[in-house]
């Protein structure tokens, strides 16, 4: 293998729960000791760790684990390491690590991202939630007209393609009826019961057009990736999966209806860096903290022209586990939780190396893509079995 190339060589997850009492940070070693056992790899062979979007004080639910306290906990010796929050959404820390080992600045890279918000809410003890005094920041732009939570950004996004496009709820819909369908048959996912049409109609509303179904929901867990350098693959045991090309983009924060999310440019980027097309994804990991997501991924990526996404899961075949286009065949946030991003990365391997189980696509797939993010930011990976 060539050195120019990276590749997905360990995954590992926690335990994924709802106000789990473990500490976020042996969460974190959890995951990390099982992509080791995955990879074949020792804690001295790591020396490079990245993370999005480190340790945050202001808000220690949504990330409570910096590279420092990994590096710290497993004694790594390490070369290279990054936690920031500007980069290209979650994934952006495997694209930046990617970078990191085909530049010969580490050759194996933890990568991991641990949410503990279920948990933080029921201690505000030990993780208080933050207290504003001012608006700052991208606030400024979306809260002084009630709009403070990301619900209320991307229904704006949700709203604005029903009016130009005909997007109903019923296509909707069919984002959290197939997540349903696929976490029910993924033994670590958190929802475990079924969902049907009439309850999904039957839900309250969060922030018009999308119900309770349509948002994911908040999780305890830690997910890993190891990236290795295409030359330290014979340090492994496990199959590697190549990263064949990252993309992702930052759009204004200032935006408003008039632009598009950043999944649309950092779709079209992602077949730049790489002589794959849409037509060869054999499975598909899209981003779904709120269920139109993976409709703006579906358009960005150009698996349908703008405008379509909605016609293209309409009535769900299309994007089951024995579809032509195979989606969040783990349940995605919205049934297997929400582990904000690296989720999809880990189901991503998971199909490619033919692992899945129950919920295991057909057909042998060699090609998934993986995104994060859906508003400002966002990034993609294209994972390639070779």
């Amino acid at each position: 293998m060539s050195a120019s190339e990276a590749y997905v060589t360990g995954v590992g997850m926690s335990e994924v729960g709802v106000r789990l009492e473990r500490h976020p940070l042996l969460l974190t070693l959890d995951a990390v000791r099982e992509a080791l056992d995955d990879a074949g790899l020792r804690p001295e062979q790591i020396d490079g760790v990245a993370t999005y979007p480190g340790k945050m004080q202001g808000f220690l639910g949504f990330s409570p684990v910096s590279s420092d306290d990994v590096i710290e906990a497993l004694g790594l010796s390490t070369r290279w390491h990054l936690g920031a929050a500007e980069m290209t959404a979650q994934l952006g820390a495997i694209s930046a690590a990617a970078m990191a080992v085909k530049a010969g600045r580490a050759r194996h890279v933890i990568c991991f991202r641990t949410v503990y918000e279920a948990g933080a809410m029921a201690d505000p003890a030990n993780y208080p939630p933050p207290r504003r005094t001012e608006v700052t920041g991208a606030s400024q732009w979306t809260a002084p007209f009630y709009a403070i939570s990301a619900a209320t950004w991307v229904a704006q996004y949700a709203t604005r393609h029903m009016a130009r496009y005909g997007m109903t709820r019923e296509q909707l819909s069919q984002v959290a009826l197939n997540a349903h369908r696929n976490a029910a048959l993924n033994p670590r996912a958190i929802v475990k019961e079924p969902l049907t049409s009439e309850k999904y109609f039957a839900a309250r509303m969060i922030s018009s057009p999308f119900c309770l179904y349509d948002c994911d929901r908040f999780s305890d867990a830690a997910t890993v990736v190891i990236v290795s350098a295409g030359d330290a693959l014979d340090e492994v045991k496990t199959t590697p999966v190549r990263i064949a090309a990252t993309a992702g983009s930052v759009e204004r924060y200032s935006w408003d209806q008039a632009e598009w999310p950043g999944s649309y440019p950092t779709g079209k980027a992602l077949w730049k860096n790489c002589d794959y097309g849409p037509a060869d994804i054999d499975v598909a990991q899209f981003y779904d903290g709120f269920a139109f997501h993976p409709i703006t991924w579906l358009e960005g990526l150009g698996i349908c022209e703008v405008g379509e996404g909605h016609r293209f899961i309409e009535g769900g075949t299309r994007i089951a586990l024995d579809g032509e286009l195979p989606l969040n065949t783990g349940g995605g946030q919205l049934g297997a939780g929400r582990l904000h991003g690296f989720g999809f990365a880990h189901e991503s391997v998971i199909q490619l190396r033919g692992q899945g189980g129950a919920r295991q696509v057909a057909g042998n797939p060699r090609v998934a893509v993986a995104t994060s993010g859906g508003g400002p930011m966002a990034a993609a990976l294209l994972l390639t079995r070779d």
